[in-house]
């Protein structure tokens, strides 16, 4: 085989740097056909050395935790890419029909990955011999669709093949659906690190439908693509939210975004600002947000650093919170990454013994490091610019040398 796939190579290479610009028509268009049979017969090749690769443990024998781990490093493809790899490789090696359909390039991968979990789909639903009929059938007569129109084709194929139990196991594949729609539902917000935010996740039918429910009336067709109207109206949908009463209350005060931007600008004009987040925001976008916003001074000194707003209650709410947002940016003990939302106000000096609700009294902790402070040996103080410091017990450092967080810094 080693000799085999020798000559391949160099045969490839030759395909590979052969100029086509003098191929007539027809000779091109056969060209192409043959290049992708080719890829085809080539890729069940590769399923049926990653499957032995598999079966014989080698990735785990040379350090890897899993076989797409090692396929990632060796094949330099995606984390996902490798996954579907090493799963179509297992369902092809179990089903004949649907290797020798990929083999002979009787169906491409696309169509391959359609067909292997249409089948593994069926195996849990219904008897074999229909999995079998089902496998068959779908690569002997429905091979010539491409996939959009061959997941519908598999979508029915139980109807056709036997209706006396295609509805009972529509039933369960519905419910299935459901219930992994509801286990995966997830939602992340993603900084690209070049002023935008990638939006990814996945939601159930239901949920899916209440969205969009919510957009369409606020993305009439204008001079903004599709996507920009949709982006446009979420945005405007939760600032509607953010207006009304009904938010539950985040970290003792109602949700709301707060933009920090130097004492010396506000005498002049709105200049250059930062979320409480840590992201900067031009100009023009705080001139924007202020448009239509409670104006909040927070007033800072010389170098950055917060006054006191000291209060006399027990809570740090409103805009002693908002000062230890700006302040601190998150959780301030070393090391942790914790966004503000997540944190509590811990007293430094405990209010039941005397302790003020007051700035210089008060650090953001997430949950984990607020226990770890109250049952630890660890102490916090405010260093002399009046930022927070860690003092780490002697079990852990001998000398006991003041740590910071440093994922917050703003400057």
């Amino acid at each position: 085989m080693r000799e085999t796939l020798q000559q391949l190579t160099s045969a490839a290479g030759q395909c590979a740097s052969t100029a086509v610009w003098s191929l007539p028509d027809d000779h091109l268009v056969s060209a192409l056909h043959a290049v992708h049979d080719a890829q085809q017969m080539l890729t069940a090749a590769q399923l049926h050395l990653i499957r032995e690769i598999d079966g014989r443990n080698l990735p785990i024998t040379q350090e890897a935790s899993s076989t797409a781990v090692w396929l990632r490093g060796r094949l330099h493809v995606s984390i996902q890419t490798a996954r579907r790899m090493v799963e179509l490789a297992r369902i092809v090696d179990q089903r004949p029909v649907l290797d020798a359909a990929l083999s002979t390039a009787a169906i491409n991968i696309e169509q391959a990955h359609i067909l292997a979990k249409t089948i593994t789909d069926l195996a849990g639903q219904v008897p074999t011999d229909v999995v079998d009929l089902a496998e068959k059938t779908l690569v002997d007569q429905h091979t010539d669709w491409e996939p959009a129109i061959l997941k519908k084709i598999t979508a029915r194929i139980l109807t056709h093949l036997a209706p006396d139990i295609a509805e009972d196991a529509d039933r369960r594949a519905a419910e299935q659906e459901e219930k992994k729609a509801q286990q995966t539902r997830g939602f992340t917000l993603t900084n690209t690190g070049d002023g935008r935010y990638r939006l990814t996740g996945w939601l159930d039918t239901e949920a899916a439908a209440t969205i969009n429910a919510a957009l369409d009336p606020l993305c009439k067709p204008d001079e903004r693509t599709a996507t920009q109207r949709r982006a446009d109206a979420l945005v405007e949908v939760c600032r509607l939210a953010l207006h009304t009463e009904q938010l539950p209350a985040n970290g003792g005060d109602r949700p709301q975004i707060v933009v920090t931007v130097p004492y010396d600008l506000l005498h002049h004009q709105l200049g250059d600002g930062q979320l409480d987040t840590g992201e900067r925001l031009t100009a023009e976008q705080v001139r924007r947000l202020a448009c239509d916003a409670h104006i909040i001074p927070m007033v800072l000194g010389g170098d950055g650093q917060i006054l006191d707003v000291g209060q006399s209650r027990r809570l740090f709410t409103g805009p002693l919170r908002r000062a230890l947002v700006a302040r601190d940016g998150g959780c301030a003990f070393p090391g942790c990454d914790r966004p503000p939302r997540w944190c509590d106000a811990h007293h430094i000096t405990a209010w039941t013994t005397g302790g003020t609700t007051a700035l210089h009294n008060g650090v953001l902790l997430c949950g984990y490091h607020h226990r770890l402070i109250h049952h630890r040996e660890w102490e916090v103080r405010l260093g002399a610019d009046g930022r927070p410091e860690f003092i780490p017990p002697h079990y852990v450092d001998t000398e006991r040398k003041p740590r910071r967080n440093l994922y917050h810094r703003r400057t």
